[in-house]
C-alpha cells in the first residue's frame, strides 16, 4: 500500500487472531473423504493425471434461461403451458382442416402476434443476461504458467487447481484459497458487497505455512475439502503441504465476485469454479409468487371454457336433430341440398355431422376466450411498476434511494393487504444507535430522555423529571450533541469528572472494556488526527464513540494489539495503553455475547465480556454480584424507556487456565467437521464464567420519521400490524406505545413462561418435563386470553404480547390454530425475542390460517425467511446490508413510504387490474355471443357472422389498447384523496371489485349487449330494403354493421367505466373506433380473393346509406343504457367506498375538515390502532362501528 493511505481492517467471522495460523494436524479427525467432503484439488497441477480424473465444473457461468438451440422449444413450451394459449394452438391446427369456419391464416396470425410478443420480450431479457455473462466470462486474470511467469487468461478458461494472481480492486474469478499476499503477514482486505450488500471490509489471512510464498515454481499442495454448497460463511478443508497437514477455515476462502481492496495483490489456488462457486450456488430463484387475482383469473378462464363447450354442445345437439329432420322429405332446409350433402350436412349420418359441428363450434366460439389477456396484463404490470419506481414521494433523498419494484407480478396484491408483519429494528426504527445512558457500579448516569419516555410522559400527563445532584427538577431539553452516535449528558462523567466518583476504578474498567472489547476498525484522518470508526453494527459504533467522548479513545489496531488513549486518574494526563489481543470470541445469535481475551501492560490476562442480560447474569461469580440488584433495576427502567441494553463484565485469568483454554480452543478451531462451530461454543462456555459485573449500557434506536403517522393511516385503512422483534418485551412494548401501536386503556394479554413451576424445572434441567409444562402453560394462557376477549363482547381493545420461548410452543401443532384465533381477535400483536425461523413460521401461520394477503417488511438478513414466506415481501434498504432487499418483491428506503405504496399505488393497481380483467371478459362475451346468436339464427350451420379477419383482429387491434390504457392510467380518486380517506383501501381487502358477483355482473352486461346488438341489427336490416335501389341487406352487410356496433359499444363502455380521462385514453378509445373504419376501407379495397365478404362493403354498401349510421347510433345507445342506468342507481343510492369519495369531491366537501373527520371516523373501530383512534378513544369511547 502507498504510504499515507487509510488502512481499514474488518475482523468479520473470525474467532481468534490465531485462526489463520493453524497448527499442523497430527491425526485426521475430520470427515474429509466422506459424503459431502470429497473434493480433492491439486494446487499448481491442474492438468496432472490425478486431476484429469476429477470431472469438476468449468469456470464458464451462464445465467440465461435459454440458449440459441433451446430458445424456440423452451419458450414455446413456456407459452403453451397456459391453457388458453394451448387451446388457441389446437384451434389454429384445426383451422387447416375443412372443419374450420374461417381461413387458417386468419386464425394463426393473431396467435403468432400474441405468442411472438411475449417471446420477443423474454428473448430481449435473456439477451441482456447473456451480454452480462459474456462480459463476466471474458474478464481476465493472471494465471501461473508453472515456470514462475503469469499469463493473462479469461475467467472462463480457469481450471480447478490453477494458481492466480489477483491485483488491487479486481474481482476474484472463482472461489480461491488464499496462499499469500503483498502484506508480510499474508492478510488481505475483501469487499463482499456483491454477495451480501455490505460495504465494510473483511479481513482474510493465509496459513502461516504459505504466507511467505512468492516463488511459485516449486509450490505443490493438495487441498481436500467440502463439496460445493451454498453456505457463504463456512468452509471445511485441509491442505497437505510439505508433508504436513493444515486445517482450512473460512478465513482462507476468497469468494467469487468479492473484490480485493487495500491490498496490492494476492496469490490464490482455485478451489471451486463456475456453477460450483458459493455465490452461484446461492443464486437460486426466489419462491414463485402469484397474486390471488391472477389465480382467480385462471378459474374464470376455465369457467369460460366450460361455457364454450356447453354452447358448442347445445348447438351441436340442435344441429344433429335438425339435420336428421331433413330425412322426412319435407326438406325444410332445402338450400343445403341434403340429398347431395357431404358428411357435414348428411341427414343419413346426423350423429357424425353433429360431432363435426361440435368441433366447428369450438373453433367458432373461441373468441369467448381473450387471446391477448395475458400479454396485456404483463404489459400493464410492467408499466405500473415503472410508475412505482419513479414516484418522487417514495424517493429518499438522504440516501438517494427510490422505490424499486423488483417484480411486477404482485402489483394488485398491494391493494389487498390484510395483515402486515414487521420487523422493529431498522424497519420501524432507524437502526442508528445513540449512547444515551449507562449504569456503572449500581449508579445510573445520563439525563437524556428518549422519544418513548416523552411519549409515556405525554400519555400520563406528567412532566419529565431529572434526578441529579441538585435533587429532582423538571427536564429542560439540553442542546443535542453534534457527535453522531453519542447523546449522553451527565456532568458527573464528562470532562474527566468521573475521576471524582466513588467507584472511579470501576468506571475506568467499564470504559476500558467498551474501548477494547469490539471488532471495530479505527480510521485516523492524517490531516486532522480525528478518529472515526467502521464497525459491524450501529451498537458497536456507538460504544466506541461513547468511550472516546468520555476519555477512552481507541485509535489503533494491529493483528495482535489494540491501543487506546485514556485519562490517567492519578496524573490527570492522557496516556497511551496497548493491550495484546489474544482471542476474539465473536458474537452470534445463539451466544448473545462477545468477549475478548487480552494481556495488559502489567502482564495480567483479562477476559472482557459484553452481552444480553438473559445470558450475562447467570455467568456472574458469587463475588461479582455486588451491584446486581441495582443494575437489574436500571436495566428494566432502560427497557421501559425503549432502550437497548447490554451487560458489561470481566474476569482475570491465570496463566494455567488460559493455557488450557487456548489448547482446547485451538483444537476446536482446527477440527475439520461440520460441528466445528458447536465445539468452539462449548469451549468458550467454559471460560466465560465467574464474571465480575461492571454495569450496563443503554442505547436508543429512534423511530424512523413518519412511522406513527404511517401506522395510523394503515390502521384507518383496516390493515392489521404485527411486530416481530428480537428485542426484550419491555423495549418492544414501549416502542409500541411510541408509535401508537399500543394505547392507554388497551388491555394487554401477555404470554410468557415465568411461572415458579417452570423455573424450578429449569434449575433441575429436565428437558422433557420443561417442554411438557411449558406447552401446558402456553395453552392455558392462550385459552384464558380467548375467554377474556370473548367476554368483552367487542367493546374493548386487546393487545397480544408473547415472548420467543412461549412462541415456540404456540406455533406447535394443536396450539397454533388457537393462538391464531386469539391473535386475530386482538387489535395489535407483538412477538418479542423472535428468532428468524419463528418470524417465518408466524408469517406462514397468518398467511395460511387467514387465507388473506399478508405483507412482511424488514431490513436485515434475519428477515429474509419472513419476506419470502409472505404473499408480498418489502425490503427496507437500510444500514444492515442488502440481504432483505435482494430477497424482497419491492424495496423502499423508509417504513413511512409503505403508506403511499399501499393506499395509493396498491389501491390503484388493484382497481385497474380488476376492472381491466372484468372488461376483457365483457368485451369478449359481447363479441362471442353475437357469433353464437348469429349461428343459432342460421340454424347452427357453422356460418360465422363476420369476415375471417374481422374475427381475428378484434382482440389484437380494435379493442386492445383502450384496456391497456385503463390498466395504466385510470384513477377512481386522486392520490390525495386515497391518503385522506384510508377507508377506501377496504375495497381491496374485501375484494369487492373482483368478487364473483362483480365478475358475473360484467359477463351479464356482455350478454345483454350482445343480445341488444344482434336483435336490433337483424330486426332493423331485415327484411326491408337497405338502400334506395330496394336491395336487402345480405349477411356480409349485416355482419359488418353488427361488427361496427360491437366496436362502438365496447369502446364507449370503456369510456363510461373510466374515472380519469387522459389524452392517451381519448386517443386509444376513439382511435380504436377510427382504426376499424380505416381497416374496413383498406381491407375492402383489396381483391375479392383476399377481402372475400368485405370487398368494397364499406364504400359501396355501408358508407352511402344513412340507414347504416342510424342503426349504429340507435344500437350503441340502446346497448349502453342498461349499464348506464345500473351505474347511475348504484352511484346515487348504493355507492361503494370510491363512489362516496367521488361524491364528496363532486359536492366540494373535500375541504370541509369536520365532514372529512366524520367520514374518516367510519373506519375507526375498537380494534383500530394509531394515534387517531387513541385520541378518539380518550375523548369519546369507541363503539364497534
Amino acid at each position: 500500500m502507498k504510504s499515507g493511505s487509510k488502512k481499514k481492517i474488518h475482523f468479520s467471522k473470525i474467532y481468534s487472531f490465531k485462526c489463520g495460523k493453524s497448527a499442523p494436524i497430527d491425526e485426521d479427525q475430520s470427515q474429509i473423504g466422506g459424503p459431502g467432503f470429497s473434493r480433492v484439488v491439486y494446487c499448481n497441477e491442474p492438468d496432472c493425471l490425478d486431476a484429469s480424473f476429477k470431472q469438476y465444473a468449468t469456470n464458464y457461468v451462464s445465467s440465461t434461461k435459454y440458449t440459441a438451440a433451446t430458445f424456440l422449444p423452451k419458450s414455446l413450451f413456456e407459452q403453451f403451458r397456459r391453457v388458453a394459449n394451448f387451446y388457441f394452438l389446437v384451434t389454429g391446427v384445426l383451422s387447416f382442416t375443412s372443419l374450420a369456419p374461417y381461413s387458417a391464416v386468419s386464425a394463426i396470425i393473431p396467435l403468432i402476434i400474441v405468442i411472438g410478443a411475449t417471446m420477443v420480450k423474454e428473448g430481449i431479457e435473456d439477451w441482456h443476461r447473456n451480454q452480462q455473462d459474456i462480459e463476466m466470462n471474458n474478464r481476465k486474470v493472471k494465471v501461473h504458467q508453472g515456470d514462475g511467469s503469469f499469463k493473462q487468461t479469461v475467467w472462463k478458461d480457469l481450471k480447478v487447481g490453477d494458481i492466480v494472481k489477483v491485483e488491487k480492486d479486481q474481482f476474484f474469478p472463482a472461489d480461491l484459497v488464499l496462499l499469500s499476499s503483498s502484506y508480510e503477514d499474508a492478510v488481505c482486505y475483501v469487499e463482499t458487497m456483491n454477495l451480501d450488500g455490505e460495504t465494510n471490509l473483511k479481513l482474510k489471512q493465509s496459513l502461516d505455512a504459505t504466507a511467505s510464498l512468492n516463488d511459485l515454481r516449486n509450490f505443490r499442495a493438495i487441498v481436500k475439502c467440502e463439496d460445493p454448497n451454498a453456505n457463504l460463511y463456512s468452509f471445511v478443508g485441509t491442505m497437505e503441504f510439505q508433508e504436513e497437514q493444515y486445517s482450512l477455515s473460512p478465513q482462507q476462502l476468497l469468494l467469487r465476485d468479492s473484490k480485493l481492496r487495500n491490498t496490492d495483490h494476492i496469490y490464490g489456488a482455485v478451489i471451486f469454479t463456475g456453477h460450483d462457486t458459493k455465490v452461484i450456488q446461492n443464486s437460486t430463484n426466489p419462491p414463485s409468487k402469484r397474486s390471488k387475482i391472477e389465480k382467480k383469473m385462471d378459474r374464470i378462464i376455465y369457467f369460460l371454457f366450460g361455457l364454450l363447450f356447453l354452447m358448442a354442445f347445445i348447438g351441436s345437439v340442435y344441429f344433429g336433430i335438425k339435420t336428421k329432420d331433413d330425412l322426412d322429405g319435407r326438406h325444410k332446409r332445402w338450400y343445403l341440398k341434403p340429398q347431395d350433402a357431404d358428411v357435414f350436412f348428411d341427414p343419413n349420418r346426423a350423429p357424425l355431422a353433429a360431432v363435426f359441428h361440435f368441433l366447428t363450434a369450438l373453433l367458432l366460439y373461441s373468441y369467448l376466450i381473450p387471446i391477448s389477456l395475458y400479454v396485456s396484463i404483463e404489459i400493464v404490470k410492467v408499466l405500473q411498476s415503472v410508475f412505482i419506481n419513479r414516484d418522487v414521494h417514495m424517493y429518499y433523498e438522504e440516501a438517494d434511494r427510490p422505490a424499486h419494484a423488483r417484480t411486477s407480478n404482485l402489483n394488485e396484491e398491494l391493494g389487498q393487504v390484510h395483515t402486515i408483519l414487521s420487523d422493529k429494528t431498522g424497519t420501524l426504527t432507524c437502526n442508528s444507535m445513540e449512547f444515551i445512558k449507562c449504569s456503572i457500579a449500581g449508579t445510573a448516569y445520563g439525563y437524556g430522555f428518549t422519544e418513548v419516555e416523552k411519549a409515556m410522559a405525554k400519555r400520563n400527563g406528567s412532566p419529565l423529571i431529572v434526578k441529579g445532584k441538585g435533587g429532582e427538577q423538571p427536564f429542560d431539553s439540553p442542546k443535542r450533541s453534534s457527535v453522531k452516535g453519542f447523546n449522553f449528558f451527565d456532568e458527573r462523567m464528562t470532562n474527566g469528572n468521573w475521576t471524582n466518583e466513588k467507584h472511579s476504578d470501576i468506571i475506568q474498567k467499564f470504559f476500558r472494556l467498551l474501548a477494547v472489547c469490539h471488532t471495530a476498525i479505527p480510521d485516523v484522518d492524517e490531516n486532522t488526527g480525528k478518529v472515526t470508526y467502521e464497525a459491524e453494527s450501529p451498537d458497536e459504533s456507538a460504544f466506541v464513540i461513547a468511550a472516546r467522548e468520555l476519555g477512552f479513545e481507541f485509535f489503533k489496531r494491529t493483528q495482535t494489539t489494540v491501543s487506546i488513549n485514556e485519562l490517567d486518574p492519578v496524573s490527570g494526563k492522557r496516556v497511551e495503553r496497548t493491550y495484546k489481543l489474544l482471542n476474539v470470541l465473536e458474537f452470534n445469535s445463539t451466544r448473545k455475547r462477545m468477549s475478548v481475551i487480552v494481556r495488559d501492560e502489567e502482564g495480567k490476562l483479562l477476559l472482557l465480556c459484553k452481552g444480553a442480560d438473559s445470558v450475562m447474569f447467570e455467568r456472574l461469580a458469587k463475588n461479582g454480584r455486588y451491584f446486581e440488584e441495582e443494575t437489574i433495576e436500571h436495566v428494566n427502567e432502560y427497557a421501559d424507556a425503549g432502550l437497548r441494553t447490554l451487560i458489561l463484565a470481566y474476569r482475570e485469568l491465570s496463566e494455567n487456565e488460559y493455557r488450557a483454554f487456548d489448547e482446547k480452543f485451538t483444537e476446536a478451531k482446527n477440527s475439520i467437521s461440520v460441528d466445528r462451530e458447536t465445539l468452539i461454543d462449548d469451549v468458550t462456555e467454559e471460560v466465560e464464567k465467574d464474571l465480575i459485573l461492571l454495569g450496563a449500557t443503554a442505547v436508543e434506536d429512534k423511530l424512523q420519521q413518519g412511522v406513527p403517522e404511517c401506522i395510523d393511516k394503515l390502521a384507518q385503512a383496516g390493515i392489521k400490524l404485527w411486530v416481530l422483534t428480537g428485542d426484550k418485551m419491555e423495549t418492544a412494548i414501549n416502542i409500541g406505545y411510541a408509535c401508537s401501536l399500543l394505547r392507554q386503556g388497551m388491555k394487554q394479554i401477555t404470554i410468557i413462561l415465568e411461572s415458579p413451576e417452570i423455573k424450578s424445572l429449569e434449575k433441575e434441567g429436565e428437558k422433557n418435563a420443561i417442554a411438557k409444562a411449558s406447552k401446558q402453560s402456553v395453552l392455558r394462557q392462550i385459552t384464558e386470553g380467548k375467554a377474556q376477549v370473548a367476554n368483552s363482547n367487542n367493546s374493548e381493545a386487546f393487545a397480544l404480547i408473547i415472548d420467543g420461548k412461549s412462541l415456540t410452543y404456540a406455533l406447535a401443532d394443536g396450539i397454533k390454530d388457537l393462538f391464531l384465533e386469539l391473535a386475530i381477535s386482538c387489535a395489535s400483536v407483538i412477538c418479542c425475542r423472535s428468532s428468524p425461523k419463528q418470524k417465518a413460521l408466524v408469517t406462514r401461520l397468518v398467511k395460511e390460517g387467514t387465507k388473506k394477503t399478508t405483507l412482511a417488511i424488514g431490513d436485515g438478513a434475519n428477515d429474509v425467511g419472513m419476506l419470502q414466506e409472505a404473499d408480498i415481501g418489502i425490503g427496507i434498504s437500510g444500514v444492515e446490508g442488502m440481504q432483505a432487499v435482494m430477497s424482497s418483491d419491492i424495496a423502499i428506503a423508509q417504513f413511512r413510504f409503505l403508506e403511499r405504496l399501499l393506499l395509493v399505488h396498491g389501491h390503484w393497481c388493484y382497481r385497474r387490474i380488476s376492472t381491466m380483467i372484468c372488461y376483457f371478459f365483457y368485451k369478449n362475451i359481447t363479441f362471442g355471443f353475437t357469433v353464437f346468436l348469429y349461428e343459432a339464427y342460421a340454424s347452427f350451420s357453422g356460418q360465422p357472422a363476420y369476415n375471417d379477419w374481422f374475427l381475428s383482429l378484434y382482440n389484437v387491434f380494435f379493442t386492445s389498447l383502450p384496456v391497456i390504457a385503463l390498466g395504466v392510467f385510470d384513477q377512481d380518486v386522486s392520490a390525495r384523496f386515497c391518503l385522506k380517506f384510508p377507508l377506501l383501501y377496504q375495497e381491496g381487502v374485501q375484494n369487492v371489485l373482483f368478487s364473483w358477483r362483480r365478475i358475473f355482473g360484467w359477463m351479464l352486461n356482455g350478454v345483454i349487449s350482445a343480445v341488444i346488438i344482434f336483435f336490433l341489427c337483424t330486426t332493423a336490416l331485415s327484411p326491408q330494403a337497405f338502400n334506395k335501389d330496394g336491395k336487402m341487406a345480405e349477411y356480409q352487410i349485416l355482419g359488418a354493421t353488427m361488427y361496427t356496433c360491437v366496436v362502438w359499444v365496447v369502446n364507449c363502455q370503456m369510456a363510461l367505466a373510466i374515472s380519469y380521462f387522459t389524452l392517451i385514453q381519448h386517443v386509444v378509445i376513439w382511435g380504436g373506433i377510427a382504426l376499424w373504419y380505416l381497416f374496413l376501407l383498406a381491407y375492402g379495397a383489396m381483391p375479392p380473393s383476399l377481402s372475400t365478404t368485405a370487398y368494397k362493403v364499406f364504400v359501396e354498401s355501408l358508407a352511402p346509406n344513412p340507414m347504416f349510421y342510424l342503426v349504429t347510433l340507435f344500437v350503441v345507445v340502446s346497448a349502453l343504457v342498461p349499464y348506464f342506468v345500473y351505474d347511475a342507481i348504484q352511484m346515487r343510492f348504493f355507492p361503494m367506498y370510491h363512489g362516496m369519495i367521488q361524491w364528496i369531491r363532486y359536492e366540494g366537501r373535500g375541504e370541509d375538515p369536520e365532514f372529512c373527520r366524520m367520514v374518516r371516523q367510519r373506519s375507526i373501530k375498537t380494534t383500530t390502532v394509531g394515534f387517531t383512534a387513541r385520541s378518539l378513544a380518550r375523548t369519546n369511547p369507541l363503539e364497534d362501528r
